[in-house]
């Protein structure tokens, strides 16, 4: 699993501006297979995507996120390997 945790170092109308195509850019993340649950931190400093897949191609597709591009925000990414997780979240594992 990964853990792509966002911070915002722009002010959160900066955000708002570019906030539909980086909503586009999460929707082909859901489509690639790669993202499993996503949502804004509380309180409003940047978001936080539980994701699977290859380490590599999910931190170029990082790279395209019109956030990054345009200087939003920065992404702390951090893999885990989980070894238990309860009833319901076996694709975490």
């Amino acid at each position: 699993m990964i853990i792509l945790s966002l911070t915002y170092k722009a002010d959160i109308a900066q955000a708002d501006v570019h906030m539909q195509p980086h909503m586009d850019w999460v929707k082909q993340g859901y489509e690639r297979g790669w993202f499993l649950a996503s949502g804004r931190k509380v309180p409003r400093t940047g978001g936080v995507i539980i994701a699977k897949g290859d380490r590599a191609e999910i931190e170029a597709f990082v790279a395209l996120d019109p956030f990054v591009i345009h200087g939003i925000a920065d992404y702390d990414i951090t893999e885990v390997a989980m070894t238990t997780v309860t009833e319901g979240v076996a694709a975490l594992a």
